[in-house]
Formats: structure tokens, sequence, C-alpha cells
């Protein structure tokens, strides 16, 4: 996690502190980034991650069969049925809308989608593992929530930290990475909430955002070049099998209760 977090300084100038969204198959979380070995929990999904939940309504959607998406990821065929989807032809409920931290939720979402899949079956008389004639805009509907969940969250993450002081006044960033951090729709939309609170967006490329290896060699050498986090080879190593991504506030963004001022998250796809 931390990786994700550093690979846009091997591209981009970026000073600390700044924001951090990492959103991808295994994670969902928000941070900020104080230093290389500082980070600030703010929020992280209570349940499964966005990449699982695309994942796992592709393959409901049985889209390994669509002639287009054979050779695609679950979420990479969202993103491309989507593109020529009416997303208004569904309506999926926004998850914790009435919970004002920066948390994420996307299992009750997969649940919803799952249930209009199946009475969609029905009506059309359609079996389990065959294509619905509506699954472009299925696609649609189940990405336009889930990016508008990411983008809510994201928001109130940024007037959290503004209101603490946590971001500079010079140029602040919210730093986007993680494999679903590829798709252009989720980009899109949460361009629309820097560009409504000032800060820029960077994401790294496609390539740098799913886990690889030049992201932990650039990791190594942030830590080599201040000296943390080095050992010899003499020293003891503890290994743990999650290590917690810095210091948790997830309780203390709770507290503030920020109510997030509506934006207009209308993109065409």
């Amino acid at each position: 996690m931390e990786a994700h977090a550093l690979t846009v300084r091997m591209l981009h100038p970026v000073d600390f502190p700044f924001l951090v969204l990492l959103v991808s198959g295994g994670h969902s979380l928000l941070a900020l980034a104080k230093e290389i070995d500082e980070f600030l929990l703010l929020g992280q999904t209570q349940d499964e991650a966005a990449g699982d939940t695309l994942d796992k309504i592709a393959r409901r959607l049985s889209l390994r069969n669509h002639p287009e998406c054979s050779n695609l990821s679950g979420g990479q065929a969202i993103e491309l049925l989507a593109q020529r989807g009416n997303r208004l032809a569904f309506h999926f409920k926004s998850p914790m809308g009435q919970i004002y931290d920066c948390n994420f939720s996307f299992a009750g979402l997969r649940n919803q989608v799952t249930l209009a899949i199946g009475k969609k079956e029905r009506e059309e008389g359609v079996e389990k593992g065959q294509l619905l004639s509506c699954v472009k805009d299925i696609a649609a509907a189940s990405q336009h929530t889930l990016a508008s969940h990411i983008a809510k969250r994201t928001h109130r993450a940024i007037l959290f930290c503004k209101s603490k002081g946590l971001l500079p006044q010079h140029n602040p960033a919210l730093v986007v990475s993680g494999g679903v951090a590829s798709n252009e729709y989720i980009r899109r939309t949460l361009k629309i909430v820097t560009d409504a609170t000032g800060l820029h967006l960077l994401c790294p490329p496609s390539k740098f955002c799913t886990d690889n290896g030049v992201m932990i060699a650039w990791n190594g050498i942030e830590r080599l070049k201040q000296g943390k986090g080095i050992i010899s080879h003499t020293e003891e190593v503890i290994y743990e099998p999650k290590a917690p991504l810095g210091l948790d506030i997830t309780s203390e963004v709770k507290d503030a209760a920020i109510k997030v001022p509506p934006l207009r998250l209308r993109i065409n796809s």
C-alpha cells in the first residue's frame, strides 16, 4: 500500500503532505501521506474492495461470454460496456449515504446489482450464464454508482484535511493509485471533485497502477535515500501477515461528521 502511494513521486515532483486514494481489487482506502513512512488513515473499506466488486458483477453478468470482453478483466469489461450503456436505465442506491465518514462499502451495491440481474433474467427468460439484453446499461449504472460513492468519500476526506490544516496551501494534491484507478470514468468523476476543491489530481499511468515490481523498487529507493527502514542482514526481521498503513484516525473523521455539498457528477461515457 505504501508503494502504491509513493509511485507518483517517481513521475511527478510531489511534495508531502498529499492525499492518497488507493482503489484496487484488494484495497480501498483514503490516507494522508505525511512522509514516505508516515501516513494518517482516513477511511477504508468495511467489506470488500472496489475492484473485487466490479469483478463479481462482471462474473454475475457472464461477461466472459461477451464477444468484446473475453480477454478482459472484470473491471475492464464493465468499463468497456458502460461506454455504450444508459446508466439511468437502472437506479442503484449509493452506499452509506447517511454515514458521514470516509469509509467505503461496496457489498451492498453488489447485492443491489445481483438482485436487478436476477429480476431481468426472469423477465427475459434468460438462464444464468447467458447474456442479458441490458448488460451495457447494468454495467453503466453499476460503474456510475461505484464511482459516485468513491467520489463522495474522497470529497469528505478533502474537506476534513482542509478543516484540520493537513494539506498545504500551495498546490495540494490527490494521488490516485491501484488497479481501479486506471478506470477513466472514475478518474473523470474524481476530477470533478478536485476541480471543485482546488486540488491537483495525479494518476500514474495504467501500467503503474496495478501491483508491479517498479513501484516496490521505487519505494525502496525512497527509503534508501532517507535511510528509513534499512536494516543489515544480521538484524532480526519481524514478519506481519497484514501491516497497517500508518495511524488510524477514522474515528476522528467520523466524529467530525462533515456533510459533503452536492456536486453534479454527470459524465458522458
